[in-house]
């Protein structure tokens, strides 16, 4: 099984790691630093670099698949079970997804805490991210002060703390796992990211240090899905 450097350290750009697996354009590794779609957060990209020639090979995408985590690579670069690669992240985007993901939960601990709503889908983007959610009433007026009271919460100088939890401990905490029913049995230990304060949920992607790296939400538009069924698109700046 892949070892997945980013759950302990966000952070790092580059790492090096050797190839247990290939099938074309598919690549394991024994470590990544890539993180795999899923969660509603897309995949990292970057490349793939043979340590003995420098030859790369650009990572479009990483899946997870059967316990798997794959890289997939641009074209076959005719890499070996054995080899030795460094992988480098393409930083920026991943910083951004980063920020926005951190941004995603605190405006959803926001909106459930002033609304009472809760999430039913998201999808996380680079420019613009949007929440499903389930709501009888929709009013602009009052989703602007939700953004204002997060947008508060992000100018202040506040550290995220990421830890592990026993699964059985984790799921005594109200909101924890938000779709309990979707986590395997056989995971016995729970990674948590809590804004202190604010938000506590079981998480397996990345996130800044601080909120005040975030910046600052802005809405883009509010949908109106039918019954109950509300979606709004937001940004940062």
């Amino acid at each position: 099984m892949t070892k997945l450097l980013y759950l302990d350290d966000s952070y790092l750009k580059e790492c090096d790691a050797i190839i247990q697996s290939v099938a074309g354009n598919e690549v394991i590794l024994d470590q990544t630093i890539f993180y795999p779609r899923g969660g509603g957060q897309p995949s990292d990209t970057g490349k793939m670099i043979k340590t003995d020639s420098g030859i790369e090979a650009r990572v479009v995408e990483v899946v997870k698949k059967d316990g798997d985590t794959i890289h997939i690579l641009e074209r076959d670069a005719e890499f070996v079970v054995g080899e030795k690669v460094h992988l480098v992240l393409d930083w920026d985007r991943r910083y951004k997804l980063m920020r926005m993901h951190t941004a995603a939960h605190l405006l959803a601990a926001t909106m459930n805490k002033e609304l009472g709503c809760l999430i039913t889908g998201n999808q996380l983007d680079l420019d613009k991210s949007r929440f499903d959610f389930n709501l009888a009433e929709f009013d602009r007026a009052k989703f602007d002060i939700v953004v204002g009271k997060a947008n508060e919460a992000l100018s202040q100088d506040a550290g995220l703390k990421v830890y592990s939890l026993p699964r059985e401990e984790a799921m005594k905490i109200p909101g924890v796992v938000k779709l309990a029913g979707a986590l395997p049995p056989s995971i016995s230990e729970l990674r948590i990211v809590e804004i202190p304060g604010i938000d506590i949920q079981a998480d397996g992607g990345t996130h800044v240090h601080n909120l005040k790296e975030v910046g600052k939400i802005g809405i883009i538009k509010l949908e109106n899905k039918g019954k109950d069924n509300r979606r709004i698109y937001f940004s940062l700046t």
